[in-house]
């Protein structure tokens, strides 16, 4: 076979053809196959070159293990962190690694420790953003959460429900309790949760909503206000029944919320049950519509009537007073 590059072979044999050279002929010309001229005969440009799977390494196994060890050394401190010494010593005593060379395991280090600090670096800066664009008033973690202060809530619930799984699976979340009882502690801690796993989040209070829907109706942009309400992975609606709401409030509210119905999910805040829902939506059927949207395949949350900020006031009093 000649020395040119397949576009000019390709050219050559159709020229040949063209000559009156025999299939035959040209095979024995260009030293091919008459797979080659029958494809050179189909099209001017040659097929794609055939791409094989990288070739497997012996190292390949242990590679989960040696990344799961890079990325908790990312948040300790620089002289607690892994060696590449180190590593190839647990590879062989943990997990029975054999004809693997320490210089292949170093070299895979060196190239994998930068990769993943980029990824987390850029993960983070993402989570930021997601967070800021969320608009938490303020900022509430689970880790903040006292729960002896309120035994009420769960912790394991809480901390599955951190999983995000619901958001993933566009369920609804009820927090449902008495005032101080930190139901929007958790509203935000879970959403800032959900913004970290990449989720786009968006909080407002309920009565803000229903006054931007009702501005969105007098201005003609109902549409586009509804769409990005609904656009989010999670809605967070904060004091849901500290207002009454009249019909035309009610009725936009559950617009937004049949938009989202089964797609994304909803989290909502409510110092009432949902028996106690009659105050803030007047109408029977409509309030047992919206409540039915808020509960199907759900979660609820009861945080109870103990105040979890007076709990958490008494418990940070000095013990000892001044004589």
């Amino acid at each position: 076979m000649s020395d040119m590059s397949k576009v000019e072979l390709y050219a050559a044999i159709r020229q040949d053809l063209r000559a009156g050279l025999s299939k035959r002929a040209i095979e024995r010309k260009h030293g091919v196959g008459w797979r080659t001229v029958a494809k050179a005969t189909e099209s001017v440009w040659p097929g794609p070159r055939k791409e094989y799977p990288p070739r497997p390494q012996k190292l390949d196994p242990y590679k989960p293990f040696i990344d799961d060890v890079l990325r908790a050394d990312l948040d300790v401190p620089r002289r607690q962190r892994h060696t590449a010494t180190r590593i190839y010593r647990r590879l062989l005593e943990e997990h029975g690694m054999k004809n693997v060379s320490y210089q292949r395991v170093s070299a895979y280090v060196r190239e994998r420790r930068p990769q993943l600090q980029m990824e987390q670096m850029t993960s983070r800066r993402r989570s930021e953003r997601l967070i800021k664009a969320a608009g938490f008033p303020r900022a509430k973690t689970l880790r903040d959460f006292d729960f002896d202060a309120n035994p009420s809530v769960d912790p394991a619930m809480v901390h599955t429900l951190a999983e995000c799984d619901w958001v993933r699976e566009g369920l609804p979340l009820c927090l449902i309790g008495d005032s101080g009882t930190g139901k929007s502690h958790l509203l935000i801690a879970l959403g800032t949760e959900a913004a970290k796993a990449g989720f786009r989040v968006r909080y407002t209070l309920a009565a803000k909503l229903v006054n931007k829907l009702v501005e969105a109706v007098d201005g003609q942009r109902l549409t586009k206000t509804i769409a990005r309400y609904s656009g989010v992975d999670l809605l967070c609606i904060d004091e849901l029944g500290y207002t009454e709401l009249d019909r035309r409030g009610a009725e936009l509210l559950f617009q937004v919320l049949s938009e989202r119905e089964e797609r994304k999910s909803v989290a909502i805040v409510s110092h009432r049950s949902f028996s106690g829902w009659s105050k803030t939506f007047t109408d029977a059927r409509l309030r047992a519509a919206i409540i039915d949207r808020l509960t199907l395949g759900g979660n609820i949350i009861d945080t109870g009537t103990q105040s979890y900020r007076r709990a958490r006031a008494k418990a940070d009093e000095p013990t000892d007073k001044p004589r």
